[in-house]
């Protein structure tokens, strides 16, 4: 297993305000490889690096995000939800994470606004001076992915899927050989996963037989690390991902 399967989920978000400088450069510092973020657009076309669609949870002051300005969304204190003195943490900037990647180190970016925000984000990741290997995408919204597929075809992209998270896996069913075709059709190079019970050795071997990654979110524990790593998985998203690597010994 390379470094690289233990990817940051929004930072080091265990110990740091998730999707903060501060959790993004902890995971760095401990030589973690791989850092998920979720990205948003403002009303002013900007893209903040922020996981809900308004700020009352991370901030404690409500502000829908798309609806709000750059400046509005800066004044707030990104550092509220989580205990400790973090009061001087704002919600960055896609550019300002841009920047903290190591030469090492791959940023994996969820887009969580519609496909607006691709001219944009076009925009800002061809300005940086990363690699196309260093820089993934991934997004719910199918279609939204295409579109960024086509316009970026430089990048990796996965489409995520939710399987049993909201649902009881035995109520659930899914079928892998569409979803693979879905995948193949647009040249997306695989699928990120929730890693609950229908996430198995079967689901993915197939995916990986027909040539596409699998990556999974979100795994806390060591014991189920290693049960996915033996499986074959290629990506593991994890609040802990520094305390993870030294459980896995990697």
């Amino acid at each position: 297993m390379t470094e690289s399967i233990i990817i940051a989920h929004r930072g080091e978000s265990y110990d740091a305000p998730e999707n903060t400088l501060a959790a993004i450069n902890l995971a760095w510092e401990r030589n973690v490889k791989a850092v998920e973020i979720d990205i948003q657009l403002t009303a002013d076309n900007e893209i903040i690096v922020i996981h809900d669609k308004d700020t009352l949870r991370i901030t404690g002051k409500k502000k829908i995000v798309e609806d709000s300005s750059l400046k509005e969304l800066r004044l707030l204190n990104a550092g509220f939800h989580k205990e400790g003195n973090w009061d001087n943490e704002l919600i960055p900037k896609l550019t300002e994470v841009l920047a903290t990647v190591p030469v090492d180190g791959k940023l994996i970016i969820e887009i969580k606004s519609d496909e607006r925000i691709l001219p944009k984000l076009e925009m800002d990741l061809s300005r940086s001076n990363l690699q196309d290997d260093q820089i993934e995408l991934i997004d719910f919204n199918y279609a939204t992915l295409v579109k960024a597929k086509k316009l970026m075809p430089q990048y990796r992209m996965l489409w995520l899927l939710s399987l049993d998270y909201l649902i009881p896996w035995l109520l659930v069913r899914i079928n892998k050989k569409r979803i693979i075709k879905k995948v193949k059709k647009h040249n997306l190079d695989g699928v990120n996963v929730w890693a609950g019970r229908l996430l198995n050795r079967n689901f993915i071997s197939q995916f990986k037989e027909a040539g596409l990654l699998v990556y999974t979110w979100t795994v806390n524990g060591p014991r189920k690390a290693n049960i996915l790593n033996s499986y074959g998985i290629d990506g593991i998203t994890t609040d802990k991902a520094g305390w993870m690597k030294e459980q896995l010994r990697i």
